[in-house]
């Protein structure tokens, strides 16, 4: 849900990067926090433990308008990537407007993706989300390796509700923008809806 601050006039949303450990979740937003102008975003947090790590900043993009005067102000954030960190990512999806699912494209991590995705579906279920109806975007990352299936062999084993989806190289950011636009459309359309 998103949350208004009407004393600066802003509507504050929450993205989360979900994948596999590794995939590329950290990739992803520090290639965005890299190249988003200084005064446009906040700082960058990195909540570590011993074993795990999630990343949070916000940013106020200027091309994407108002809604009735309000700025839009978007929150990204990655979980950890491995499963038995659970609770932090449960915690992390508290709140959320919109979802990233970051895939490794190689062949020998199709597994992982699946595990992570049903992860993702039971997660938001426990909190009273349907991933089918949250704004949601599939991002193919590690498309510059050898090992990397087609993009049909992994739409068949992770979006077969065709969300929109975008193939991505993150450490040299290629789709990395386009797919943050995407699921930050969606949640404009979302919230312009009054949902």
């Amino acid at each position: 849900m998103s949350f208004i601050n009407y004393a600066s006039r802003e509507i504050n949303c929450k993205i989360v990067y979900y994948g596999p450990g590794l995939c590329g979740k950290t990739t992803n937003l520090q290639f965005v926090y890299q190249k988003t102008a200084p005064d446009a975003k906040g700082k960058m947090i990195s909540l570590a433990t011993e074993t795990e790590r999630t990343l949070f900043f916000d940013f106020l993009p200027l091309s994407l308008g108002e809604i009735r005067g309000f700025k839009t102000r978007f929150h990204l954030y990655t979980v950890p990537g491995q499963v038995f960190y659970d609770a932090s990512r449960k915690l992390i999806l508290k709140g959320v407007d919109g979802v990233v699912f970051v895939a490794d494209s190689q062949e020998e991590r199709i597994d992982a993706n699946i595990e992570s995705l049903e992860n993702l579906r039971i997660n938001l279920k426990e909190q009273g989300y349907d991933l089918d109806k949250l704004p949601y975007i599939v991002q193919y990352n590690k498309r510059d390796l050898p090992s990397a299936m087609s993009v049909e062999e992994l739409r068949s084993e992770l979006n077969p509700t065709n969300v929109p989806e975008f193939e991505a190289c993150a450490t040299t950011g290629e789709g990395v923008f386009e797919t943050l636009k995407a699921v930050a459309k969606l949640i404009l359309i979302d919230l312009k809806r009054g949902k």
